[in-house]
């Protein structure tokens, strides 16, 4: 999925002599998690709003320079891995650099987000389950069997949670009847841990429930 299209280049960075007033009042007119900083057209990292209103107005950046967070992605990035850079820094705004280290401009998280929207994973209808497993035990492979085997479509999977050495991985499936699917992944030794759809197997066992308490209390 190609993301050159999606560098912006309408912020200029800050410099090193650029003074902490001015970076506070640019993060007053935008809405952006962080700043990139340059000297002399080598990208030194990002300063954070956050970090900019603990100094002095009339400091200027080279004496804050501790504070900068050096994160980046390359142009060459897959979107995957620069989702994944904006989740592992909490920041909105993601500089981007070419192979030779130079600053080409940023990646907005609103822009590599809307990408994600358009796969098959959100846009296609189908089913979402949560279901769990051993960390050791289970594959995806397995997991792509269960589903294909009871005429449903594997449209995305991938790894929610790990704890405990248990692990969820979220599923998408093609399918609106997906009770089969439920009850084979039990057969299996999978947790259903939710699901988006009617759970047939749920409900029945929640009706005999239902029903064996109202005998006991006769």
């Amino acid at each position: 999925m190609p993301l050159n299209q999606f560098i912006i280049n309408d912020l200029s960075p800050s410099s090193p002599k650029t003074l902490v007033g001015e970076v506070q009042t640019i993060f007053k007119q935008l809405t952006y998690s962080h700043i990139p900083i340059l000297k002399k057209q080598v990208y030194l990292g990002c300063l954070s709003e956050t970090d900019v209103y603990c100094f002095e107005p009339e400091q200027p950046l080279s004496e804050v320079l501790y504070a900068v967070e050096g994160f980046y992605v390359r142009n060459s990035s897959l979107w995957l891995d620069v989702l994944e850079a904006f989740a592992q820094n909490n920041c909105n705004i993601m500089p981007v650099l070419d192979a030779e280290n130079n600053y080409i401009g940023y990646y907005q998280l609103i822009d590599i987000i809307s990408l994600f929207n358009k796969t098959p994973f959100f846009s296609e209808h189908g089913g979402v389950i949560v279901v769990e497993k051993g960390y050791n035990d289970f594959s995806f492979s397995e997991i792509s069997q269960i589903v294909e085997s009871n005429d449903a479509k594997l449209l995305g999977a991938f790894v929610s949670k790990n704890e405990n050495d248990l692990t969820q991985i979220t599923l998408k499936i093609g399918s609106t009847g997906l009770s089969a699917v439920f009850q084979a992944f039990r057969r299996y030794g999978y947790t259903i841990v939710s699901g988006h759809e009617d759970d047939t197997f749920l409900r029945t066992l929640k009706e005999r429930s239902a029903y064996l308490d109202n005998y006991l209390n006769i």
